[in-house]
């Protein structure tokens, strides 16, 4: 077996860690999901899901992967479970499920990089979105894609994962908050912002049973729960270093990362009229686009924008291939380059139908959100605040400097409101997914 890497800085732990929830989830489908669900009223339920559900869930994922030093799966076993490993590999396949789809995105941010550079999509954005996002174009972008994620996985966790994300994730907060300093003194740019910062509770009220799913939902996915990612990560820390202070960090740079990008694209949107309620795999690259076709040096704002989503997409995606990684050379003898390669190839088998047709992304997509995720987070949680328990706590309170009580109060929080709220969630997801005339669990055929 391969001798395990390490971190090399605890801030290499914390960007990486950044990194992975700095993903498309933040640019991609936050501001559009805040705008299809109510503006404000989204972002209130999504910053109460990330600090009182988000928070205890990223420490207890935590907890496992450093008291274990190993995989998503292997880490129940050591800890004396061994019939918990269902819940890592529930885990496991999650992040493998997700990263299939989420490549395709990758790969239309790379072409969305190149038109850019043309403005070909500026004269009819739906239409062009319409003709890359699918099909053998969509396909082969895919590959380009998950190749460069393999690459830097492939290097190894100090060399290739830590250098990388100490380089993305400061890139991505200074760029977005140079476009967001550009959008704010566009004309109209005030009334994205009152749409974006002042909630509607009628609008929460009256469609709470579709908001509360997908803020939960978005949560989870925007800080990489469920997936395996904060377990794997987590194991690769070498000392006591403040697991509760680097949550903290972590959920705080996510959550200010979303909104940053909501501070870009919701006055993008208002300064040229055009409608922020859109939902679908292709809204970000219709409504936006289309907004920078007539803002003055738009093909260099649309080329910054496309650059800083590619930075945070590879920075997501190294996380979800690394889980499979980390597992597969925790097992066998075989290379991490290999191992890379791969999974990396089967990852891209599993995307194909999402890059020919993207109903299948979407479909892939819903499963994610609305079963899978907090199916996994739900698991983790059952297991760290049932089962592990006490010791728990005491992984938790190292190297914190807090009392015990601290930790007692996080244990019993993920007993009771935290369990609770993830239970309601995967309730909610299972209604749409298997009640209705058209259940979202069956598949476009």
């Amino acid at each position: 077996m391969t001798e395990r890497e390490t971190w090399a800085t605890r801030a290499g732990f914390i960007l990486a860690a950044v990194g992975s929830a700095v993903g498309l989830g933040n640019i991609w489908q936050f501001p559009f999901k805040t705008a299809q669900f109510g503006g404000a009223s989204f972002l209130i339920v999504y910053i109460i899901a990330a600090l009182g559900i988000g928070l205890p869930a990223i420490l207890a994922e935590f907890v496992i992967g450093r008291k274990t030093n190993l995989n998503t799966i292997n880490a129940f076993e050591k800890l004396g479970y061994k019939e918990w490993r269902v819940v890592g590999a529930i885990g496991l396949f999650t992040g493998f499920w997700i990263l299939s789809y989420y490549s395709v995105v990758g790969g239309w941010v790379l072409r969305y990089i190149g038109g850019s550079l043309t403005g070909a999509y500026f004269a009819a954005p739906a239409e062009y979105f319409g003709q890359v996002s699918a099909g053998m174009d969509a396909l082969a972008l895919h590959a380009v894609f998950m190749a460069l994620v393999v690459g830097i996985v492939a290097a190894g966790i100090e060399d290739g994962i830590e250098k990388a994300t100490k380089l993305m994730v400061p890139s991505i907060v200074v760029i977005l908050g140079v476009l967001a300093a550009f959008a704010f003194t566009l004309p109209g740019a005030s009334e994205g912002y009152a749409y974006f910062l002042s909630p509607d509770f009628n609008a929460l009220t009256e469609n709470f049973a579709d908001i509360v799913p997908f803020a939960v939902g978005q949560a989870f996915f925007s800080l990489s729960l469920g997936m395996g990612a904060m377990i794997t990560y987590a194991s690769y820390i070498d000392g006591d270093q403040s697991l509760f202070g680097d949550g903290i960090t972590i959920v705080f740079l996510n959550s200010f990362v979303g909104i940053l990008a909501g501070l870009v694209v919701l006055p993008l949107l208002f300064a040229q009229g055009i409608d922020p309620n859109t939902s679908g795999a292709g809204a970000v690259f219709i409504s936006v686009a289309g907004a920078f076709a007539d803002i003055p040096g738009g093909q260099i704002i649309g080329l910054v924008f496309f650059v800083v989503v590619l930075i945070a997409a590879l920075s997501s995606a190294i996380s979800l291939l690394e889980v499979v990684v980390s597992w597969s050379i925790d097992n066998y003898d075989v290379s991490r380059p290999q191992m890379a390669v791969g999974l990396g190839g089967v990852i891209f088998l599993l995307g194909v139908p999402s890059a020919i047709d993207t109903a299948w992304l979407g479909w892939f997509d819903t499963l994610a959100y609305k079963l899978l995720l907090p199916l996994s987070v739900l698991g983790i949680l059952v297991f760290a605040a049932w089962v592990y328990g006490a010791p728990a706590i005491e992984e938790l309170m190292k190297g914190s400097g807090l009392g015990d009580g601290v930790g007692l109060t996080w244990l019993w929080l993920v007993r009771t409101l935290v369990i609770v709220a993830v239970v309601a969630t995967l309730a909610l997801g299972l209604q749409t997914l298997f009640l209705g005339e058209s259940p979202a669990i069956v598949p476009p055929l």
